[in-house]
Formats: C-alpha cells, structure tokens, sequence
C-alpha cells in the first residue's frame, strides 16, 4: 500500500476498489445490522423512501478530515442530531450522487465542483422508514461553506484516523417501540456521533478499512 493510511489519496483507492458483496446486497453484513439482527425480517417488510447523504472527506495531506452536521433542534426527524448532509432522493434527481450533491448544496452551501464522488457504501435501512445511500466523496480545499439556518445548526469536522479506529466505536442502546436495540457512539470533543450517522461510520470502516 502506498501513501498515508488516512489520506483522501488512500480513501479514494480504498473506495474505488472495496470489495465484498454487492453494495445492494451487503446491508445486513454489517455495523448496526450485526448489533441488532432482530430488526433484518422487520425492515424487509417495510416500504422504504430512498434518500442519499454525502460522506464528505476533505483533501487535507496526510490526515483527511471528515465533513459532518448538526441538525437544528426545530426538525421533524432526527433534530439536534450529528448527520451527515444528505436527504430524500426527488423524482429529479436521476442517481443517488446527484441527490447528495443537491442536497449538500442546500445544507451547507458546498459548491459541488469541489466534490468528486468515488463509490458508495451498502444501502442504509433505517427504522424511521429511509433506504439510505451513503456516497462517499473527496473534497477539494477552497471550498466555502455557508450553512442552511433552517436545516444546520452546526458544520465541523473530525479526523479520518479517529473515525476509523474501532477502539473510538463505543456502544450504546436504548428502547424503541418497546425492544431494546443497540447502536454505535463516537463522542469527539463536544458532539455525539451516534445512531444513523455513526452506524455509517462503522460501515465505513468495516467495508474499507478492517
């Protein structure tokens, strides 16, 4: 292997030549889905809406960072929450990178000629009723962001090498609709990486770097 181990360089190839089961396939191979494999017959029979959430890496040398968001507190799913920038794939958006893009763009004001997209992650399958498409994208630096007040309280970013180290992958779990279920926690600093976003993550790291 060649280059930094978190580099955008290193990410990239990872991303271009993961390997595995077919990423419409692999869902219930990984992260939250192995925590929680009670939930696989439910969300089968679920009728699901697509959607699409960037994972940003910004190009920063040896140590590339990744781009996150908070959620407003005023938002009907979800508020208050670190996500990853993204939402509902729209009947115009003919691929799921076109819908993250969009969406990002409306988020966090990132101008999409910064951004080149270089895979995707196995669908997402959330309990709030969203097949999610994870695209996973290099970030060119230059780059301004000017976040969405109604939709982003917050926009920062984390090391790549912490996200990817599984001693930083702690556990949680909770009750919903009356079972428990578990769920990865990455606090850094002072945001919460949990539920949704860092299930994510953990697919992250299990499809490219374990």
């Amino acid at each position: 292997m060649t280059g930094p181990l978190f580099s955008a360089d290193d990410f990239r190839r990872r991303a271009l030549q993961q390997s595995g089961s077919p990423v419409e396939e692999a869902w219930r191979e990984h992260g939250d889905f192995l925590l929680n494999p009670d939930t696989v017959p439910y969300l089968e029979t679920l009728k699901l809406k697509d959607a699409a959430v960037l994972v940003p890496v910004i190009d920063d040398g040896d140590e590339a960072r990744v781009i996150f968001t908070q959620r407003t507190a005023t938002l009907r799913k979800h508020s208050g929450q670190v996500a990853f920038p993204g939402g509902a794939i729209d009947p115009q958006d003919d691929t799921p990178e076109r819908a993250a893009l969009r969406e990002t763009e409306e988020e966090i004001g990132l101008d999409r000629r910064f951004v080149e997209t270089v895979g995707r992650l196995p669908h997402y399958m959330a309990m709030s009723g969203f097949r999610i498409t994870p695209i996973l994208a290099v970030v060119q630096p230059g780059y301004d962001l000017t976040p969405n007040p109604d939709e982003v309280a917050a926009v920062f970013d984390v090391p790549l090498s912490f996200l990817m180290n599984p001693d930083n992958h702690g556990r949680g779990q909770a009750t919903w609709k009356g079972a428990e279920r578990h769920f990865y926690s990455m606090p850094y600093g002072e945001q919460h990486i949990w539920g949704i976003t860092a299930g994510i993550v953990r697919l992250l790291y299990e499809r490219l770097y374990a």
